[in-house]
């Protein structure tokens, strides 16, 4: 059988966060109930296209999935269960924010067998949680953390922000340092990017970013820290303790198949993509007709390229022998110029594996974009 990843997006938040370009809203109790049951209908539709797939992990995010009943939970779990093969499951993720969580919702997650807890911290400086629009103060992320913890997870992710408006090198080196302490398994570290439609964005020139310079030294730092702690860097901007990367991500980053439902959800299988509708009265039909209009079968060009910049986010990089047992043609045929001109600027380290350097990091973006 082959793997499967499922991804399943829950769209409803308490309030748009100000920087936030994710398919989400804030939705009322019946809105929501219209959408779960969208939602399970369309699990259950899908399920006899996957029947030859064992599903490896499964993300429950969004938006804000603890925003709905643990029931509501339970609920999208048990409709899995009963249609794919989740026998050997490696990991079940939620996605939560402080404040949306009560020891009831915690229990109901781990009787529906969720292992994993995503928390969306972003700092722990309460001016900049306000400048990001955030819900919720740090105090109110020690008391998600501690009732986690208390009620059996032994898996948790907490998300952080640098080059917030306002951040300063030492308030950065604070919350770390805050998040540090409380020890979780996995710690996801980005670097604010201003986009497209979100309020940030449109109010750019108003906002005190730091410099290049600045939010170079803050990613540094990041790196520092942590490895001083015990984690280590297996992703650009991912950090875990031994034996917690996240098994659903790496399969994004290695190209294995996957598939989402719910609104806009995106999926890969067997080097074909599409993608669920953005809007509701879409997705609605989507849903009742079971029809997917817009599948991609990727060239073996764009399958190519999407193995070398997805690849390379991963430190432990590409090696030669996958490229050739999965194309059947010389990495060097290929890439071979490329490559080369990225060891000459530094950038990557091109023999076994090929791997981006500590200044191949620092501007994965360019590095990225030359393939």
């Amino acid at each position: 059988m082959r793997n499967l990843s499922i991804y399943i997006h829950i769209p409803f938040c308490i309030k748009k966060c100000l920087y936030c370009d994710f398919l989400s809203y804030p939705a009322s109790e019946k809105e929501r109930q219209a959408y779960l049951e969208l939602l399970l209908s369309e699990i259950e539709g899908q399920a006899p296209f996957y029947k030859g797939h064992q599903v490896i992990s499964v993300f429950i995010g969004g938006g804000t999935p603890s925003v709905l009943d643990g029931r509501e939970i339970e609920e999208i779990l048990w409709k899995l269960k009963n249609n794919y093969h989740l026998e050997n499951v490696l990991e079940l993720t939620i996605e939560v924010n402080p404040g949306t969580v009560t020891e009831e919702k915690l229990a109901a997650y781990l009787r529906a067998g969720i292992n994993r807890l995503s928390i969306g911290l972003q700092s722990t400086n309460e001016e900049e949680l306000q400048t990001l629009g955030r819900i919720h103060d740090y105090r109110r992320f020690c008391h998600t953390y501690d009732m986690a913890r208390k009620m059996g997870f032994h898996n948790i992710n907490v998300d952080l922000m640098s080059a917030i408006p306002g951040q300063t090198y030492d308030s950065y080196k604070e919350t770390l340092k805050k998040v540090l302490a409380h020890e979780p398994e996995h710690i996801s570290a980005y670097s604010l990017i201003l986009e497209e439609g979100t309020w940030f964005y449109e109010h750019r020139k108003e906002l005190t970013l730091p410099s290049e310079d600045e939010d170079r030294r803050l990613y540094e730092l990041t790196g520092e820290m942590l490895a001083l702690h015990g984690y280590h860097r297996y992703e650009i901007s991912n950090y875990a303790k031994e034996g917690y990367e996240c098994v659903h991500n790496k399969v994004y980053w290695k190209r294995g198949d996957y598939v989402g439902f719910g609104l806009g959800a995106a999926s890969m299988v067997e080097e074909v993509r599409f993608e669920n509708p953005k809007t509701l009265k879409d997705y609605r039909t989507r849903v009742r007709t079971g029809v997917v209009e817009n599948k991609q079968a990727l060239t073996g060009e764009e399958q190519m390229e999407e193995f070398m910049f997805l690849g390379l986010r991963l430190m432990e990089g590409i090696e030669k022998k996958d490229f050739l047992d999965k194309f059947g043609v010389p990495i060097e045929n290929i890439y071979g110029e490329t490559l080369a001109k990225l060891r000459r600027e530094g950038l990557i380290e091109a023999d076994e594996p090929i791997r981006l350097t500590p200044y191949g990091v620092d501007i994965s973006n360019y590095v990225m974009a030359q393939f």
